[in-house]
């Protein structure tokens, strides 16, 4: 079994960034920016908030912060984001999400101009991804098919089952692994012998969140699994949608939690930033 090292590729990606940001930042004779919304005090959401901080910084970017508090009112928020889109030293815009219950998620993420969108969730991202046409990509599916590039997964003609249908990982993550000519199966709640179909599986995207829950009886002997869960078992430990100590034996290639997917997410979106500046750039 291969692991496949998130923290070590994450740094790939983010050194090739960070010469990008440099020669980009020489012609242009500007900074590259990223402004970031946080709206309350989650702690999961404020750890995000450091760590996108930290490779901002890493990567030779500029990173504008916005810590707003809790009762912050959905207009005043909105209004931020619209300032935000009209400035011309802001490359990326990212509203740290969840958002508290008060707040619209759908209507915030709308109000981004899609050519700041580095999350990639506007519906007109969305869109040109099911397409095909250029766009931002969603942070960890595209880090996820670069996880398996750069790893040396075959993915075309491979079967590929995908756990979980969510709108940040499920759904574009099968987008994405068609546009690589994989086959593709998407499974959820609601799916009918789920263990068949997973065993099936070349390879087996986990995005369920549910610790531990796939365990030898649903891998193919041979197969790369990809691992996207971040939960707490038991005892309190993290680990993921999988077992990993159950699994790893039958697996061609494994992502550990932590290590595996979560680096990759924020090199990512490193990624798109720099590309939104470049766009921007090419564009005036």
């Amino acid at each position: 079994m291969i692991l496949i090292d998130g923290k070590k590729i994450s740094q790939e990606i983010k050194d090739e960034v960070k010469e990008q940001v440099s020669a980009l930042k020489e012609k242009i004779k500007r900074d590259i920016s990223l402004a970031v919304i946080l709206v309350g005090d989650d702690s999961a959401s404020q750890v995000y908030v450091r760590n996108k901080k930290k490779a901002c910084e890493y990567t030779g970017m500029r990173s504008v912060s916005y810590e707003l508090p809790a009762e912050t009112k959905e207009e005043e928020l909105l209004s931020l984001i619209d300032e935000l889109n009209e400035r011309e030293d802001i490359d990326g815009i990212l509203v740290q999400l969840p958002l508290p219950p008060h707040m619209d998620e759908n209507r915030v993420t709308l109000r981004i101009k899609p050519e700041k969108d580095v999350d990639g969730f506007h519906p007109v991202n969305v869109g040109n991804l099911l397409i095909g046409n250029d766009g931002f990509l969603p942070c960890t599916p595209a880090g996820i098919i670069e996880l398996l590039k750069r790893s040396g997964v075959p993915i075309d003609g491979k079967n590929c089952v995908i756990a979980g249908r969510s709108n940040i990982v499920g759904k574009p993550m099968a987008l994405l692994m068609l546009r690589e000519n994989a086959t593709v199966t998407i499974c959820h709640s609601h799916t009918k012998e789920l263990k068949d179909i997973c065993k099936r599986a070349d390879i087996l995207i986990a995005a369920i969140g549910k610790p531990k829950f796939f365990t030898r009886n649903y891998i193919k002997e041979g197969a790369a699994v990809i691992d996207v869960g971040m939960d707490r078992d038991n005892e309190g430990k993290l680990c993921g949608d999988c077992d990993f100590e159950d699994i790893k034996d039958l697996c061609s290639y494994l992502t550990p939690v932590p290590g595996g997917v979560g680096p990759m997410t924020i090199a990512m979106l490193m990624k798109n930033c720099f590309e939104s500046a470049k766009t921007r750039a090419l564009t005036k």
